[in-house]
Parts: structure tokens; C-alpha cells; sequence
């Protein structure tokens, strides 16, 4: 590797180290407002009062409402973006391998 790639490198490295942080934040931020956790609540509510009114017991209303709620922690959002990802990725792939 050339010095002049080694020193892009760093550049690259330099870069990330200061802007992914920033996008992080932004991204936690924007989905945990107060604004954004609000409108959720009232997502949530109105899912749960629906699944009552449809006729499913309490106990598995609520636990269905548990777990749309899991669905909006940032874990899981990062982890289905990963899957997403890596099934993209593996129909390039596939893709690649027909031609």
C-alpha cells in the first residue's frame, strides 16, 4: 500500500470518527423526541383499543401492544436495517454470479 493510500485512509478514518457520531445522535434524537415518542404513544393506544374492540382478550392485547412497541426500541431498528441490508447484499451477489 502506497503512502499516499495509507494517508486517504486516515483521511477516511478521521472523517467517520467525527460525523458518525453526529448521525447517531441525530437518528436517536429524531426518534426519541418528545414529539415522536408522543405520536407513538398514541399509535400504541389506539392499537391496543382496537385489538379490544375486535374482540381479542386483554392479556393478549397487551401483549401484542408489547410487542409493536419492541419493533420501535433503536436495537431492533438497527438490527432489521442490518437484515435488510444483508439480504440486498446477497441478491447482488446472486445477481453477479448470473452474469
Amino acid at each position: 500500500m502506497s503512502k499516499r493510500e495509507v494517508e486517504d485512509i486516515e483521511k477516511i478514518f478521521s472523517i467517520m470518527s467525527a460525523k458518525v457520531p453526529e448521525l447517531i445522535k441525530g437518528i436517536i434524537t429524531s426518534i426519541f423526541s418528545e414529539e415522536s415518542t408522543r405520536e407513538m404513544g398514541k399509535a400504541l393506544g389506539a392499537f391496543y383499543k382496537s385489538l379490544i374492540e375486535s374482540g381479542i382478550p386483554e392479556q393478549s392485547a397487551l401483549k401484542m401492544t408489547e410487542n409493536l412497541l419492541s419493533t420501535f426500541t433503536l436495537g431492533e431498528i438497527l438490527r432489521r436495517v442490518g437484515i435488510r441490508e444483508e439480504k440486498e447484499l446477497k441478491k447482488e451477489e446472486k445477481r453477479e454470479g448470473q452474469l
